[in-house]
């Protein structure tokens, strides 16, 4: 069965190495007969969450005027959502977060999602365990959700994780998905 797939990339850094690894993983998932989109939050104007839950009470509907409303109903389509993210201080980029919290405004429509998660650090794999925990949050906030599998990948300058294992595991993860 064909699955939707929206691959979600925080990284600041264009062509960076978890963009990279996200990329491996849509061409599994093509391979396999599923369609994919990449959506590059720097692309996007989106602006932080400010908590002034009009969204909770009007249908969840945001009263910011940003990117935001697309890449939600983008979530809400997806059968499958991939998070990818560089670790910063141990942590998911901004860039993620923001649209995390932003996604209060769906208002109880974004459910029943398969989740992968894509990580890279210089510092190697254990520094990424805080980092998945972060997009484990986010997951088990959104009901009837799973987190289907995770990639570590450890690297630092642009291009580094080309030919690490990495590479191969977000590959099968694409195309087992």
């Amino acid at each position: 069965m064909s699955k939707t797939i929206l691959a979600i990339v925080s990284s600041p850094r264009q062509g960076g190495n978890s963009e990279l690894l996200v990329d491996e993983f849509i061409t599994g998932a093509r391979e396999a007969g599923h369609t994919a989109t990449k959506v590059a939050l720097r692309e996007k104007k989106l602006a932080p969450c400010i908590a002034c839950e009009a969204c909770l009470g009007n249908g969840g509907i945001c009263v910011q005027k940003d990117d935001m409303k697309e890449i939600l109903d983008q979530l809400i389509a997806a059968d499958v959502i991939v998070l990818s993210t560089p670790v910063y201080y141990y942590s998911i980029s901004a860039q993620l977060k923001t649209m995390i919290d932003r996604t209060l405004a769906g208002g109880g429509k974004l459910k029943n999602k398969e989740f992968y998660f894509i990580a890279t650090a210089a510092d190697g794999a254990h520094a990424m365990e805080c980092t998945m925990n972060d997009m484990q949050g986010f997951v088990n906030c959104v009901p009837g959700s799973v987190v289907k599998g995770k990639v570590y990948g450890s690297a630092f300058r642009v291009g580094e994780i080309k030919g690490q294992s990495a590479m191969k595991d977000a590959y099968e993860l694409g195309k087992g998905c």
